[in-house]
């Protein structure tokens, strides 16, 4: 198991985490703002920066070239989980793009800022402005692509980002993380500043489950790869303590059989950013990337450790986070 890890101004890859890992820098010198990587091809991972475009490697981090002609922050990178050629960027000022050659080439899908409730969004540290923080696309319909408005929408599109549907009641409006689970269809999992939400209908209609979850402003999400129903986040009680390094004071929590949810800090520490979270290959594992390390749990969030490997001194903040599969499978 792989990871990749872009912090505040550089890019670092953790090697061999279950068995005994070690870092590397794979890119410095940039702003970065996310991360996204393929299961499928895990020598290649894409970084999306501040002023320098979509970064690309191809043979994990040794060498980088830049892809598209992204003026723009580039906020939001995923890759299809249908075909690894297909490739999605958002934007800050919100737009979508897409690339179906692995990232030579690119098409604007729809015009984001022509629906009704776009003269409603705005990112209070730029509040002139707006971007799209996270793209999924369903795992059952390569054609249906949810995007997350930092802040003021959910969106979703059923025809690969030709058209986007108008923001739909009841979702919610601070979007940082979505998630999707082959196992669930029609799941959506949507981690806010505005709190939790599901969604069982492709995004139509949502529901509220934060029963325990006793911090309201939730940043990081991942979902267990084998139990649609295992679900991580990370939550604070505002902007201020989730990310801000001298004031931070973020948990973790976990669902719970019942639905509801319970804190996961056996080993992990407190005093902490948001964690951005990646689940792995295997049943119950989940990475947490803060600002003092990446941290792993094999045991579906019961207990964590900080994997020792060389990490900077300085307080970076986590931005994007992939785990890739390299190591044969177990027999």
């Amino acid at each position: 198991m792989r990871a990749y890890a872009a912090l505040d101004d550089r890019l670092v890859a953790v090697s061999n985490i279950r068995t005994g890992p070690s870092s590397r820098e794979v890119l410095v010198g940039f702003e970065f703002e996310c991360l996204a990587a393929s299961r499928s091809r895990p020598e290649q991972v894409l970084a999306g920066t501040v002023e320098s475009g979509l970064q690309r490697s191809t043979d994990g981090g040794t060498t980088w070239d830049t892809l598209g002609v992204f003026d723009d922050r580039v906020t939001a990178a995923t890759v299809s989980p249908h075909d690894p050629d297909v490739v999605w960027v958002g934007t800050e000022p919100s737009a979508v793009y897409r690339s179906t050659d692995g990232g030579d080439t690119w098409s604007e899908r729809g015009d984001l800022t022509d629906l009704p409730s776009a003269e409603e969004w705005a990112f209070p540290p730029r509040p002139h402005t707006h971007h799209v923080r996270w793209l999924a696309v369903d795992p059952q319909d390569s054609a249906t692509v949810y995007a997350a408005i930092e802040a003021g929408a959910f969106l979703r599109s059923t025809d690969a980002g030709q058209a986007w549907e108008p923001r739909p009641a009841g979702a919610r409006l601070d979007n940082h993380t979505l998630a999707t689970h082959p196992d669930a269809p029609g799941r959506v999992y949507a981690a806010a500043g505005d709190g939790y939400a599901e969604s069982a209908d492709g995004g139509r209609t949502w529901q509220y489950p934060e029963a325990g979850l006793d911090h309201g402003y939730v940043w990081g999400l991942a979902v267990d790869s084998a139990d649609p129903e295992r679900v991580v986040v990370s939550a604070a009680d505002g902007a201020r303590s989730a990310h801000t390094p001298a004031r931070a004071e973020t948990y973790l929590y976990r669902r719970t059989p019942d639905g509801g949810w319970e804190r996961a800090m056996d080993g992990y520490p407190e005093g902490t950013v948001r964690a951005v979270l990646a689940a792995g290959v295997r049943a119950g594992e989940f990475a947490a990337l803060t600002n003092r390390g990446v941290y792993w749990s094999d045991d579906g969030g019961d207990s964590w450790s900080r994997l020792a490997v060389e990490w900077p001194e300085e307080d970076l903040v986590g931005r994007g986070l992939a785990l890739v599969e390299d190591e044969e499978p177990s027999t």
